[in-house]
């Protein structure tokens, strides 16, 4: 069968093996008998043609450029790599504290309704301002309301006794109209503390988390396109800066909705710096490295910095000196500008080829390997950069029923594990126990989480692997409930293992979604779905909030939302071990 014939993509590669076997390439394409030879006719190579003969089986001649085989004499694992590696890596460490900051910093400590202290009541009348209320299965004085101060005044000029001449239940109540008096434990201050977001206005910290999360949604709109333009290093440090000066202006908000504002920019600053460290990295490190640096390095380094978090907030206990703690760090990147190069990936795709060939032979010096004397043909890259390709958009989506069904399950899928990761996480206040030591624990299993993910990837079906975690993460949520109150240790430790199956799943999610979709709308197919897991973010400190209302509300929505994806994650396509599909055509079909 003959094929289309191409200009290689490598010109050293086919020079060489020309050169180690001259009888086998033709001096004019007729010379070469497809019969012959049972392989495509030959393929153009400047003056001469290369007969596809002369390669060994599974080894194919070059077609395109091909910017991993260029590179491949720096090796994969070399000083540079290692370099590179482990700087982008603990570039992530303060995205992980800065994103789960708002655990202390919105944090609600107890409270109550203020009782001034020239109030004319007798010790006994301040003592029962407070009416009880159930909570948790317990009588609790009542954080919104008290007896109206006047009644309680007259009640104790005329000396009578609470509950013996007088009837509390019967006594008119009255809002905190003098605020609120808060528990020292375990937060010295916080925002909700600092502008009383507590009763009538406690949806307003759980708002603040959400703006963060828009922050980080629209970061996830304008990460890609500024990188795209300005370059992947630039817009790394450009945004790690926002990060950092916007989180510094936070310290000296004067008001919810000036730290709210800089909240949301602090969130676009984070994804952001986010994205151009991870494609920075999956540009620059070779095949091997590369899965290792996107599945195991990024991760591991942001529960390394959520790690952090609790162990910065045990001894900083007011919001303003704790925000400048977890802020502090980002400076301390600023050196690695110096050692982190641009991608060259991406400097050849501006035909700034003089600068990228500059990066790669420095690279080389450091892996202590010699370079060739042309590293990029210039002739090819323009060759390539020539070729017309057609455009896609996100309506492409939605263009056949297949794809358009997978898109939806997609799309559920990572809004699901979205707000199962981000409300066990943000509900580590909630939980029984020491408030520090759960938000570790909760840090501390995505370790193991990301390491069984992996595995899981390397081994075995992703269908069923998914579906697995999935359903583990959901099954132990809902059985929360059925733990007695007094088996505190045993509540905690379900949590943790719902936290373990959530965030592995949210990890292997990536890696299925981009398998799943075509390469021509594959990049389109993953941040659409990239942009429901936001969606689901911003909800999900909203059903942490249900836990005003029922402790184990949050649970029971997490966990049947979480299982029932699980099966919906049986009827998507499996992928394992299947060649990635090119067109929509050539896409796995539904199950069912």
């Amino acid at each position: 069968m003959q094929s289309t014939c191409r200009r290689p993509g490598l010109h050293f590669y086919w020079v060489v093996l020309a050169q180690a076997r001259r009888a086998a390439v033709c001096r004019s394409r007729s010379s070469c008998s497809a019969l012959t030879h049972r392989r495509p006719r030959c393929l153009p190579a400047g003056p001469r043609y290369i007969c596809p003969a002369l390669f060994p089986a599974g080894l194919a001649p070059p077609t395109m450029y091909d910017y991993d085989q260029v590179t491949a004499f720096l090796g994969e694992w070399g000083p540079f790599q290692r370099l590179i590696f482990f700087l982008l890596s603990a570039s992530i460490i303060p995205n992980g504290f800065n994103g789960m900051s708002a655990v202390f910093l919105a944090g609600t400590p107890e409270h109550h309704c203020l009782v001034p202290a020239g109030a004319n009541l007798s010790g006994e009348w301040r003592n029962a301002s407070l009416p009880l209320e159930e909570r948790g299965g317990r009588q609790v004085p009542s954080r919104c309301r008290r007896f109206r101060l006047q009644a309680l005044a007259n009640f104790s000029a005329m000396s009578l006794k609470p509950g013996r001449d007088v009837n509390l239940s019967q006594v008119e109540q009255e809002p905190c109209l003098d605020g609120w008096e808060y528990s020292p434990e375990p937060y010295l201050s916080t925002i909700v503390t600092e502008w009383d977001l507590v009763c009538d206005d406690d949806w307003k910290a759980p708002l603040t988390v959400s703006l963060f999360f828009v922050g980080v949604l629209f970061g996830s709109f304008i990460s890609g396109q500024l990188s795209d333009r300005f370059g992947r290093k630039n817009v790394l440090f450009a945004t790690m800066a926002i990060q950092t000066g916007f989180g510094f202006l936070q310290i000296f908000s004067t008001s919810w909705e000036m730290f709210s504002v800089f909240f949301l920019i602090v969130g676009m600053g984070q994804i952001s710096n986010y994205v151009a460290a991870f494609v920075l990295g999956t540009e620059i490190l070779g095949k091997s490295i590369r899965i290792i640096y996107c599945t195991l390095g990024v991760c591991i380094f942001y529960a390394f910095g959520y790690m952090l978090l609790p162990l910065f907030a045990y001894f900083i206990r007011g919001w303003r000196i704790l925000l400048l703690a977890l802020t502090a760090p980002g400076l301390l990147y600023i050196p690695l500008w110096w050692y982190i190069p641009e991608s060259p990936r991406w400097l050849l795709s501006q035909g700034r080829i003089e600068e990228a060939e500059v990066i790669i032979r420095k690279a080389a010096e450091k892996n202590g390997v010699t370079p060739p004397d042309v590293i990029f043909d210039p002739m090819e890259l323009q060759d390539l950069n020539a070729q017309d390709q057609q455009k896609y958009s996100i309506l492409d989506l939605l263009r056949t029923r297949n794809i358009r069904y997978i898109t939806i399950m997609c799309v559920i899928l990572w809004m699901v594990i979205s707000i199962g990761y981000f409300g066990l996480s943000l509900d580590t206040p909630n939980l029984h126990g020491d408030l520090y030591l759960n938000c570790f624990l909760s840090a501390v299993i995505e370790v193991p989480a990301y390491i069984i993910s992996w595995l899981l990837l390397q081994n075995l079906p992703r269908r069923y692997s998914m579906a697995a975690v999935l359903f583990l993460g959901g099954c132990v949520l809902l059985f929360i409930q059925l733990v007695p109150s007094y088996l505190t240790a045993v509540s905690i430790v379900l949590v943790m293992i719902g936290k373990f199956g959530i965030t592995s799943s949210f990890s292997m999610v990536y890696v299925y979604t981009a398998e799943l979709y075509p390469t021509v709308v594959r990049n389109i197919g993953v941040g659409t779905s990239s942009m429901a897991s936001r969606l689901g973010s911003i909800l999900s400190p909203f059903f942490v909030y249900f836990g005003a209302y029922d402790r184990f509300l949050p649970y029971i929505l997490m966990g049947s939302l979480t299982v029932l994806t699980g099966i919906l994650t049986l009827f998507l396509p499996e992928s394992y071990g299947t060649p990635l599909p090119e067109t929509i055509e050539q896409m796995l079909r539904v199950k069912g």
